[in-house]
């Protein structure tokens, strides 16, 4: 069922060695095409799309991605407004311009950048955001909607594993899907969306016995536990596709620094049939869904 040898493959996916890399970047460039086409029409019509992003000061890493944000948005024709809080900013202040943006009209799509500070609770925050605005899937109810199968605003990296997966060609129903890691926003999210295409699904987590056992059965793997290396070639099957959600920083034998996934990934793509590298994997893919979500949001 995995890719294989002498098959042509689907825009996004390079061939190389034994196993074919899915190039998330190719893929991303072409849901970003498709969304600034969508944004097109709806300016044409006098409704451009708006997205709205809190940021409470004193992350530079947060500030770093919302000028990446701002610039991704202002590409695709996206209007981007940002609202800047201070560092000491509380549960209230952070809440209150989620509920005043809730009822803007003109205001289509709402995140919040985190981290936020140690006295905000986050989940409550995010609890709050209007279902139909809630691009990052992240409001409780729009994960019971996933659930139940109703129209939903999916978590973006949830729905960046799916299309990674589909881009394969692979045909889900029947396929033996394993998801190492069951957090809210990808693991599980992820697990049930491949319910939903009819694939059986097996979810694991730190307590799993023997999961070895369970990945070597894998016709699909999707590897999100935060743990760097953690699925070698001995633990899979030959020809498995696998979506790597991992982002971890590591020290190199030389003392730099640099970003790998999950999976050992010079090990597995001799095994595997079809492999997402990090960076350039689910990273790209996340942000262009997060700009689908937003013009999806628009458009209704």
């Amino acid at each position: 069922m995995a890719p294989g040898r002498g098959r042509s493959y689907p825009p996004g996916m390079e061939t190389r060695s034994r196993a074919t890399i899915i190039d998330g970047k190719a893929l991303a460039a072409e849901v970003r095409a498709d969304v600034r086409r969508r944004v097109d029409v709806l300016r044409r019509h006098d409704k451009p799309a708006r997205l709205d992003a809190i940021l409470v000061h004193g992350d530079a890493g947060s500030e770093i991605y919302a000028r990446n944000q701002a610039r991704t948005c202002d590409e695709l024709g996206i209007e981007y407004v940002v609202h800047e809080l201070p560092a000491e900013a509380g549960f209230e202040d952070v809440a209150g311009r989620v509920l005043l943006l809730n009822t803007d009209d003109e205001v289509h799509a709402i995140m919040v950048h985190l981290p936020l500070p140690d006295a905000v609770d986050t989940e409550r925050v995010q609890s709050l955001i209007a279902v139909e605005k809630d691009v990052e899937g992240v409001n409780p109810a729009n994960i019971g909607n996933i659930v139940y199968g109703r129209r939903s605003l999916v978590p973006c990296t949830a729905l960046a594993v799916m299309e990674m997966i589909e881009s394969t060609g692979i045909r889900l129903p029947g396929t033996r899907c394993v998801c190492v890691g069951a957090s809210n926003i990808v693991g599980k999210p992820v697990a049930v969306l491949l319910m939903r295409a009819e694939a059986t699904v097996v979810s694991t987590n730190v307590h799993t016995p023997d999961q070895i056992d369970l990945t070597r059965e894998a016709d699909v793997l999707v590897a999100a536990a935060g743990v760097p290396g953690l699925i070698t070639a001995d633990m899979i099957k030959p020809g498995v596709v696998i979506i790597d959600v991992g982002v971890n920083r590591v020290i190199a034998p030389d003392g730099s620094k640099r970003t790998v996934g999950d999976v050992a990934f010079d090990e597995v793509i001799e095994v595997a049939g079809a492999v997402s590298p990090v960076p350039g994997g689910v990273g790209p893919m996340t942000v262009a869904m997060m700009m689908r979500n937003t013009a999806e949001a628009a458009e209704r």
